[in-house]
Order: C-alpha cells, then sequence, then structure tokens
C-alpha cells in the first residue's frame, strides 16, 4: 500500500529553521511530483512547493520563495522541505503529497495528487 509519513515538526522560535521529511513507502519516488501542502488554523490548505523527481525541477509559492528549499533523496525515498528565516505566519500543519509525473503550471491544486501524508505541526512562536 502506498503511503507517505512526514516527520520532524515542532516548536521553532521566529526567525529559526526547521527540516520536515516525508518518506514514501510502498511505492518508488522516481517519475514523481511531490508537493508540499499546508494548513494554517482556520485557513485552507495552501501550496508550499512541487518538485518533478524526474528532472529536479521545484516551484514555490511566493510566500516561502528564498526561505524555503525542498530535496529529494530517491534512495532513501524522502523529501525534505528546509524552511529558514521562519515567521509566526508559517505555523501550520504541513502535508506532503505524490502523483505519478511532473508538476502541472497550476501545482498548487489538491486533486493533482492522489497520494498524502497525515500531516506534521509546524509552530513558530516565541
Amino acid at each position: 500500500q502506498a503511503q507517505l509519513a512526514e516527520s520532524g515538526g515542532g516548536l521553532v522560535r521566529p526567525g529559526g529553521s526547521l527540516t520536515v521529511s516525508c518518506t514514501a513507502s510502498g511505492f518508488t519516488l522516481d517519475y514523481e511530483r511531490i508537493a508540499w501542502f499546508r494548513q494554517a488554523p482556520g485557513k485552507g490548505r495552501e501550496g508550499v512547493s512541487c518538485t518533478s523527481t524526474s528532472d529536479g525541477n521545484t516551484y514555490y509559492a511566493d510566500s516561502v520563495k528564498g526561505r524555503f528549499t525542498t530535496f529529494v533523496d530517491v534512495s532513501k525515498e524522502t523529501v525534505y522541505l528546509e524552511m529558514t528565516r521562519l515567521k509566526s505566519e508559517d505555523t501550520a500543519d504541513y502535508y506532503c503529497a505524490a502523483e505519478p509525473g511532473f508538476c502541472p503550471p497550476i501545482w498548487t491544486l489538491e486533486h493533482e495528487y492522489s497520494k498524502w501524508g497525515r500531516g506534521i505541526p509546524v509552530t513558530v512562536s516565541s
């Protein structure tokens, strides 16, 4: 059974850094698009990034561009989201999602991904 599992969330101070991971089981990350989404309290789910594992192209939301970086280690079937210069507005549950193929032009649509993790909380607070 194909599954995704996030790990590494927690509490971090504003301006700090945190890396969360997403590990796949039951399928390989080769030739997949892997996205990170987040959902802040009381808000809808927002696309954070999308990476095409076959060519390495990655797209980021404007709100995180220059602060967040996605890394893929196919040998470990794991995707990492490195978050730096964190702000209170980055507080959210973070989800990874996957689907065969490349990131589409509009990669922020949830229906473009059929495999989802359960999410992990990230809290940015002093």
